[in-house]
């Protein structure tokens, strides 16, 4: 939801749940528009009138990049879920368009004490540890069992 990835350098991102830096129209066209600052205020309103809202998925909305993110999780080599429970559908769902042959790692504090798929290999550790190690192994500093 943030622009963390943008701010990185990352040039090919799916937003899956939206954007905190957009709002959209709640108006017939679904047109978005970015937000100055972080700051939306309920008077905000669209060129056409109609109220602004955050460009996010709120609980109960439907995914509109679902079918997108189905699509690159079947030809997907490699999967790192980064400080998610994996519990909450229909995102945590995608692990299931991975290949069979797919590494997939979730990195989580708490990746011990979630109910998670047998495949999923479990790094205890925050984000910025795990994601460190991951690139220390995508490098080779690390071998496969570090």
């Amino acid at each position: 939801m943030d622009d963390l990835h943008e701010r990185a350098g990352s040039s090919s991102i799916l937003h899956l749940h939206g954007e905190l830096r957009k709002a959209r129209t709640t108006g017939p066209s679904g047109r978005t528009y970015p937000i100055q600052g972080w700051a939306l205020k309920p008077t905000d309103r669209c060129p056409e009138g109609h109220v602004l809202r955050p460009h996010v998925v709120w609980f109960g909305e439907a995914v509109p990049a679902m079918e997108e993110a189905w699509h690159c999780m079947q030809t997907a080599s490699e999967v790192v879920v980064v400080g998610t429970s994996l519990l909450v559908y229909p995102a945590a769902g995608l692990l299931d368009a991975a290949p069979a042959e797919a590494r997939i790692v979730a990195i989580d504090p708490h990746a011990d004490e979630l109910p998670l798929h047998p495949r999923v290999q479990r790094w205890a550790m925050p984000a910025s540890a795990g994601c460190a190690r991951y690139l220390k192994r995508k490098r080779g500093d690390l071998d496969a069992t570090d």
